[in-house]
């Protein structure tokens, strides 16, 4: 009797025991953290301090992108709306009066093929040789041994403050035969201290110890140019690429200064001119309206802003197509090209 009373005693503690454990490991997990897999539940379990920071901030960055998206968009409705609604300014939202009439009076112009590929040709062979110089000149500035380097560098930023001015730069493409020549769109832009600051401050941030190793290996300058900083460059040479084409494309007074021939217009001054025309036509609309046939003439004439909104959409969609290519390049490029280390 003995042995079985010590036997039940045992069994009943080992049973008290277990009992005990299985109510401190469900106290245990009904006190923990709770880490649901649903994302939604995540979101719930929030403070709501948290909750309100990020309600702020899509609703900051929701404003944010309208800001930036709405411009064009007010562009494209305008132009392919009723122009006179658009002229009076009635076109905010929606698209009133469909119509593609604008964009088929511009791209009936004449000389329109030829212009546009005079800018599509300025705006690739200007950037590639933007992009060389640029970086040829940046990497040049940070070589020790190079003759006098401070000084010249200081020469090249010099241009950034000064200038000639109008007549005589026009005095100087005249005296080099560069008027009336299509490389009078390329070569004046090829050297852009700002984007050789941007590269240089690039090429300083790449560790020293690259160039060395390549020395000890028997490297020269020009290898190392060509081998180790280009490919490392990329970046910040892309960011001078996208400055460099679109100051390219869009640019028009160059054309209005120094060419006279029709066949070398850019697309951006031949839409200029038709602007200009158009804007004339419709003060002498306005000047003679009164009669019926001129009231009905200026229902479907044409308005400045009509053709300043299309030819907005127009120059807008080429740099649109391109940029987000180059995006990804173009801010970490900006971010180490503009602070050191």
């Amino acid at each position: 009797m003995t042995t079985a009373t010590a036997t039940n005693k045992v069994t009943m503690k080992s049973s008290i025991k277990n009992n005990n454990v299985h109510k401190k490991l469900k106290k245990l997990k009904e006190g923990a953290p709770q880490h649901p897999s649903d994302p939604n539940q995540r979101i719930r379990q929030h403070s709501k301090g948290e909750n309100v920071y990020n309600i702020f901030n899509i609703l900051f960055f929701a404003i944010f992108t309208f800001l930036c998206f709405y411009p064009f968009y007010y562009l494209i409705i305008n132009s392919v709306s009723n122009n006179q609604l658009s002229a009076s300014g009635k076109i905010n939202w929606w698209i009133e009066g469909l119509h593609f009439d604008n964009y088929s009076k511009v791209f009936a112009l004449d000389g329109l093929g030829t212009s546009a590929m005079v800018s599509l040709g300025r705006t690739v062979i200007g950037t590639a040789l933007t992009v060389i110089a640029s970086a040829f000149l940046g990497f040049m500035f940070t070589q020790q041994q190079m003759w006098h380097r401070k000084f010249w560098y200081r020469f090249v930023i010099v241009t950034m403050y000064f200038n000639a001015g109008l007549i005589p730069a026009f005095i100087t493409m005249r005296n080099l035969g560069l008027t009336n020549t299509f490389w009078v769109y390329v070569i004046p832009a090829i050297v852009q201290p700002f984007n050789i600051i941007l590269v240089k401050t690039y090429i300083e941030s790449i560790p020293a110890s690259l160039q060395e190793a390549a020395e000890v290996d028997g490297a020269g300058t020009f290898v190392i140019f060509r081998k180790i900083i280009l490919p490392m460059c990329q970046p910040i040479l892309a960011t001078v690429a996208i400055f460099s084409a679109v100051g390219q494309w869009n640019s028009f007074q160059d054309t209005l200064i120094y060419i006279t021939d029709s066949k070398l217009y850019s697309l951006q001054y031949l839409l200029y001119q038709y602007l200009n025309q158009a804007s004339a036509l419709a003060a002498q609309v306005r000047a003679s309206a009164g009669s019926a046939v001129n009231v009905a003439a200026l229902a479907t004439q044409q308005t400045p802003t009509s053709i300043r909104m299309t030819i907005a959409v127009i120059v807008v969609l080429p740099i649109l197509f391109v940029y987000p290519f180059f995006q990804r390049y173009f801010v970490k490029g900006m971010t180490l090209g503009a602070v050191k280390g």
